[in-house]
């Protein structure tokens, strides 16, 4: 059984009268984190760019995303293994190399690819989490960014380096960099699940509130779609 079918039973048996307990997962969600120092200029007219990135149930990173401006489609899928293995439940047993991520196409002309990585490290999921992310444990739950390119790259590591040198995070960050080799989409049933979806207990214990932080936290990146 995944954790996250575990969760969702506990949380079922808690809102039953039954002996569960269910509290949302405590995270180094981070405040007011500062902009990218290192950040690109925003193009000067209308592109697409894609960001790749896993954070942990890609349920919950898809359904941040698609709430940030200047995002034009997020799609939950793997990265980080071969195309021959990324199905769910293979990439579940940790033994891929496959991270659960998000491919995020946004306008650059809209949003910086560094503003994209300040909602991913301040709310999309806690990156002081080594190989897994609240209630979900494995490799394949790790983060990690896939950067596609050495703009890319450089950026992701500046912004990382500016983070751990004013201790924005009461842990160190333990999020990789690795080159991006092939980003495979989920399964249909997987692809807007927080939407579809939002009364499971899993979703409403772990991803709403992220969509609220985005909201409260990042006033000037949020839309409501």
């Amino acid at each position: 059984m995944s954790r996250r079918v575990m969760l969702a039973t506990a949380a079922l048996l808690l809102l039953a009268g039954g002996t569960a307990m269910l509290t949302r997962p405590e995270t180094a969600h981070a405040v007011n984190l500062p902009d990218p120092a290192a950040d690109a200029p925003k193009a000067t007219a209308p592109a697409e760019e894609k960001a790749v990135l896993a954070g942990g149930c890609f349920w919950g990173m898809q359904l941040v995303f698609e709430h940030v401006k200047g995002v034009k489609h997020v799609t939950a899928g793997y990265a980080g293994g071969s195309k021959q293995t990324a199905e769910y439940e293979v990439v579940s047993s940790g033994t891929t190399g496959h991270a659960e991520s998000v491919e995020v196409t946004f306008d650059p002309s809209v949003v910086t690819y560094g503003q994209i990585l300040k909602v991913y490290f301040g709310v999309a999921h806690d990156p002081t989490e080594l190989n897994r992310q609240g209630p979900d444990e494995g490799t394949q739950y790790r983060s990690s960014i896939f950067f596609e390119n050495a703009d890319q790259q450089k950026v992701a590591q500046a912004y990382i380096d500016q983070l751990q040198n004013v201790h924005a995070f009461p842990a160190p960050i333990v999020t990789t960099l690795t080159p991006l080799e092939g980003f495979y989409p989920a399964e249909d049933y997987h692809q807007d699940y927080a939407v579809h979806h939002p009364d499971n207990p899993y979703i409403a214990f772990n991803d709403l509130p992220k969509l609220s932080d985005l909201k409260q936290d990042l006033p000037d990146l949020y839309v409501a779609n």
